[in-house]
């Protein structure tokens, strides 16, 4: 892990394309402007963690529970 100290209006590049710009620190608080093509997904770590997790849930076999009345209905259709 690189460790870098910058100050408000300073940033840094990462490869060609995306620049981080550190546009004000207060207190504990940094804000930091993300610059990177729109083709690069830029997500705060806990959002993807979040949308890791409900595709992990989504991707789980669903409760028999819940689906065997629906796939009654839906047998008896047929």
């Amino acid at each position: 892990m690189l460790v870098l100290q910058r100050r408000a209006g300073q940033s840094i590049k990462i490869g060609d394309a995306i620049e981080v710009v550190v546009l004000e620190v207060s207190g504990e608080h940094v804000r930091l402007g993300i610059e990177a093509p729109r083709d690069i997904r830029v997500l705060r770590h806990e959002l993807l963690e979040e949308l890791t997790q409900e595709n992990r849930q989504a991707a789980l076999p669903s409760d028999s529970g819940t689906l065997g009345p629906l796939l009654g209905s839906l047998r008896r259709r047929s």
